[in-house]
């Protein structure tokens, strides 16, 4: 459950002309950001970095676009119009794309290289094609057919996917098509991960490849026993009835399965996960010799997680670590297996914070790799040869993120080496080996700048510049772009609370001004962050409003005691978060306390909604966008983490967490928006909602959007809904 609208920015030379902001130009072409790009990868022999990028007439259709580490050129790889020109995407595609947030995006999504970086594999349009990299114009089909998540086998002899709920392999030497499953439909599907799965736990793919080509394990699961949820996707001119396998807190699962098969013979084995199905399989790898396929099982409370290796021949099983938790158990990415040692790297939030740990494959802690008052985001590269493991985190600041090197052996534990060197929030793509990084680089002042880096931090050269000069599709803003400032308060508990804040056009310390809180609040996310914001934000300073970002309580990013608060108390120490942000904004002289208003999409929405409620004399108005209302409408394994049980268990914890038992506290004027075709956040959310208003004599707006989905990610319901927003506040705070 995430939402953002990200935006960037710039200070460079002024303008010969200056022009407002305006809601069309944020949402028309080419790109306010400059060129931006997406999917960083550098190849596997380090000559090429590969990136996509939008067009100049569409930012939202991608190509692929190649920087030559050679000649130090940039130029497009692949035109996604003309690989091809009328792109069909199936209703499979459409909700996959969904779970990604990438709904709004057309051409080239994804692509991957071969081993040997001689060749990418590319999937559009339900096809699927091979490109020469030295030869892009060559490209052929190689396979067709609603063709779901490719990939090149590690050692470059297969190509495979998901068709029609079923894994498939192409042998490359011989060009042979071979369907590895074939029970593929209906309810069952294979090397898929479940609509949850994708959802809540960063799942994008239900199979992995052994390093040497050797098997695939794969996940089966049954959805049959997931209730079907009837309900109807209102277009402007027909209704739909889907019916759609959505579990619900409280409601059973997918059924899953671990299977490992033979790409050469088509032999399948099956893995005992246990006796107990009512589990989730929320990753799998082999190790680095093959030899061991290591998974993740964890329990429908989500407060164990088991890593467990099995030998890929006898299928012995063992289980390596448990990480336990009174409240949840998070999960990651940071497994890494070494080659150089028979050993793997694994994070940890044991300690309170989220730390390295390097365990030998028998289980056994071998040594702490980091420690300390921080923590990681997440594990960047490993480079074995200088002993080095790179990380990204906000040690130094929380509102930044900065890339980090540690050593393997945990000499420099608390010590990390900050290899990112200008304070804001740094993105890092890095070769296999670590060798090199690609950092893409932004601040509140900085358009987003991408240049290549050595292992240290030192120069190699520019991606992108992304310099503001006259051509820059910003620089005509430059002269009202509007600086961003950060501060801290303290909770009532006394933990500290970042905020941003960006003041009005032509600021007055004299005169007060009406606030537009922009709200999110929910686990998973960062709200407040030292980059170049959103340009939602900067569009309303500039209409007359003080701007300002909260992070309560909750939030990502953060300690254990930060986050673990909210547990089984959704909405409420962030709604008292919130408001000991309100009530700092009512003391500042600038602020006039009774023109408050707040605004959030998602779990935001949900705050908006309990916000208003319980501090309705303190927030004049309030926008709610695809709001969950009652939590027992919401999927399982979010739910369920937070809340800490189940509707049955624990009723009263849905009751308080949800928006209905504090509606009679909502006084204060309330636009309430929602995609008619919302299959994350069901549109039952909103219409029990109305009917609770209703029930109650609480007048309301209204704005609904046909046919949308979570994020209204049309271009055309994008504008249109945040000019409805920005009319609701216009009339209710008048920021004249």
């Amino acid at each position: 459950m995430r939402f953002f609208l990200c935006f960037l920015a710039a200070m460079s030379a002024v303008p010969a002309s200056a022009e407002r902001l305006t809601l069309d130009r944020i949402h028309a072409d080419p790109a306010l950001a400059g060129p931006g790009v997406r999917n960083l990868r550098v190849s596997p022999d380090g000559e090429r970095i590969t990136f996509l990028r939008g067009r100049a007439d569409n930012q939202f259709q991608l190509d692929l676009w190649e920087f030559n580490m050679k000649d130090k050129t940039t130029h497009r790889l692949v035109d996604s119009k003309l690989l091809v020109p009328n792109e069909s995407i199936s209703p499979e595609e459409q909700a996959r794309r969904e779970r990604s947030r990438s709904a709004n995006l057309t051409g080239i999504l994804n692509y991957s290289w071969s081993p040997d970086g001689k060749q990418l594999l590319v999937p559009i349009g339900g096809d699927l094609y091979l490109v020469d990299a030295a030869h892009p114009d060559s490209a052929r089909k190689v396979a067709s057919g609603n063709v779901a998540d490719p990939k090149i086998s590690p050692k470059g002899r297969y190509v495979s996917f998901v068709r029609n709920q079923n894994l498939v392999v192409i042998d490359l030497t011989t060009g042979a098509e071979k369907q590895l499953t074939s029970d593929g439909k209906d309810t069952i599907h294979n090397a898929e991960a479940e609509f949850v799965a994708q959802e809540e736990m960063g799942q994008r793919t239900g199979y992995y490849w052994a390093p040497d080509d050797s098997a695939i394990a794969y996940k089966r699961f049954d959805e049959a026993p997931v209730p079907v949820v009837r309900r109807f996707e209102i277009f402007a001119d027909r209704t739909d009835v889907v019916e759609q396998r959505y579990p619900a807190a409280g409601d059973p699962n997918v059924i899953a399965e671990l299977m490992i098969v033979s790409p050469a013979t088509g032999v399948q084995r099956k893995v005992d996960i246990g006796a107990d199905k009512d589990i989730y399989l929320v990753r799998a790898d082999f190790s680095a010799d093959s030899k061991f396929l290591v998974y993740q099982r964890q329990s429908r409370d989500q407060k164990r997680l088991d890593l467990i290796a099995v030998d890929a021949a006898t299928l012995a099983q063992r289980t390596l670590l448990t990480e336990t938790s009174a409240t949840w158990v998070s999960i990651h990415d940071d497994l890494r297996f070494l080659e150089s040692q028979n050993a793997f790297l694994w994070s940890s939030e044991r300690s309170g914070r989220n730390h390295l740990y390097l365990y030998g494959m028998d289980g056994k802690l071998i040594h702490t790799v980091s420690s300390g008052a921080w923590g990681i985001d997440n594990v960047q590269a490993v480079d074995e040869k200088t002993g080095r493991v790179f990380v990204s985190s906000n040690r130094d600041n929380v509102v930044d993120k900065q890339i980090y090197s540690l050593p393997l052996d945990g000499s420099g534990a608390d010590a990390p080496v900050r290899i990112t060197t200008a304070d804001g929030w740094h993105e890092a793509a890095f070769s296999r080996n670590g060798e090199v990084f690609v950092d893409t680089f932004s601040d509140p002042n900085t358009p987003p700048q991408i240049s290549i880096r050595k292992p240290d931090g030192a120069m190699v050269g520019w991606l992108e510049r992304n310099e503001l000069d006259g051509s820059h599709p910003y620089a005509k803003f430059k002269l009202d772009h509007l600086a961003t400032e950060y501060g801290t308060l303290t909770s009532n508990d006394g933990q500290t609370l970042y905020y941003s804040m960006i003041k009005p056009s032509n600021f007055k310390a004299s005169k007060r001004y009406p606030v537009f809180l922009s709200t999110y609040g929910g686990p998973h996310a960062q709200h407040v962050a030292r980059k170049w914001g959103n340009y939602f934000d900067q569009y309303m300073a500039q209409q007359g409003y003080v701007v300002f970002r909260l992070d309560n309580r909750g939030s990502s990013r953060r300690e254990r005691v930060f986050t673990d608060v909210i547990y089984k108390e959704l909405g409420k120490h962030e709604v008292e978060d919130q408001v000991t942000g309100i009530d700092w904004l009512a003391k500042q002289k600038f602020v006039d306390p009774k023109r408050v208003g707040v605004f959030g999409w998602s779990y935001g929405g949900f705050m908006s909604l309990r916000l208003l409620s319980a501090a309705s004399s303190k927030i004049a108005m309030g926008v709610s966008v695809a709001p969950v209302t009652d939590w027992a409408l919401y999927d399982t394994h979010y739910t369920e983490q937070f809340v800490g049980a189940t509707p049955k268990s624990d009723p009263e914890a849905y009751k308080q967490s949800g928006v209905f038992a504090h509606l009679d506290g909502l006084k204060s004027p309330l636009l309430l928006i929602h995609g008619m075709a919302d299959d994350n956040v069901l549109f039952t959310n909103t219409t029990r909602l109305i009917d609770g208003l209703v029930n109650r004599g609480i007048k309301f707006d209204l704005m609904t959007y046909p046919g949308a989905k979570h994020g209204i990610s049309s271009r055309a319901g994008q504008r249109h809904v945040y000019a409805t927003i920005e009319a609701f506040f216009k009339k209710n705070l008048d920021p004249r």
